[in-house]
């Protein structure tokens, strides 16, 4: 499978081909960004989700002109999920590429600018019980991230390396979170959560709905918080 790292673009292509492929703009919803995140965590490289989203619309296009417009990217998700089977497949046998050889379309300095940017913003924060440390336990940890990648002579670190760490630091404070906020907010994200996810339960998995709704929740936790996101995805 390709090294889907190479795509820091990762959202901002996948929302502008889904809006050329409708014809029109479209803002795309929390749902929509929570389905994103969830294909970007499982490692679904844009080849597949970009393919997925051509083929559900070249179906479409063969219906009756009153069928009901493809509205989101929860209608492409059975299409994309086929399509990174189908690259999966065709990878086994494939030469390995050598990793010195890969090229993660990452600078560095770059890197280590949006690592500052973001410890910086957890500086600011001030968040209930516990959480509190935490947060400023990762901004410490993100700008020692930040440092070693500044170094002139640094050795060249892996990026696949670098997203791990920061996703897991990304998990510790949705955690935190969790616990710091009241059950009845649970709840409205919660329901709100299910509501949107209503019309498409009948193309989706039981353990697609529940990434989905625990990646809902994780994003809206951390718009409510003013938390940024962690991962290079976001940069």
């Amino acid at each position: 499978m390709e090294n889907y790292f190479n795509y820091f673009n990762y959202f901002t292509d996948i929302e502008e081909h889904f809006c050329r492929r409708r014809g029109t703009v479209l803002i795309l919803s929390n749902l929509d960004w929570t389905l994103m995140e969830t294909w970007k965590d499982a490692g679904i490289p844009l080849q597949a989700v970009l393919r997925g989203i051509d083929v559900t619309f070249e179906k479409w296009e063969r219906r009756p002109r009153n069928t009901r417009k493809v509205n989101g990217l929860a209608f492409c998700a059975q299409e994309v999920l086929a399509s990174a089977e189908e690259l999966k497949e065709a990878a086994v046998g494939a030469p390995a590429h050598d990793k010195e050889k890969r090229d993660t379309g990452l600078d560095q300095s770059a890197v280590a600018e949006y690592l500052t940017r973001n410890a910086s913003q957890l500086d600011q924060l001030r968040l209930p019980g516990s959480a509190q440390a935490l947060v400023q336990q990762t901004a410490a940890t993100l700008l020692g991230l930040a440092e070693s990648l500044a170094q002139e002579k640094a050795v060249q670190m892996q990026m696949e390396d670098l997203e791990r760490r920061l996703t897991i630091a990304e998990e510790k404070l949705f955690a935190a979170l969790l616990a710091a906020t009241p059950d009845e907010a649970l709840y409205r994200v919660r329901s709100e959560a299910d509501r949107d996810l209503a019309p498409y339960r009948r193309k989706m998995t039981a353990p697609q709905i529940e990434q989905l709704q625990k990646q809902y929740i994780h994003k809206r936790l951390f718009e409510q918080f003013h938390l940024p996101r962690l991962s290079l995805f976001y940069m």
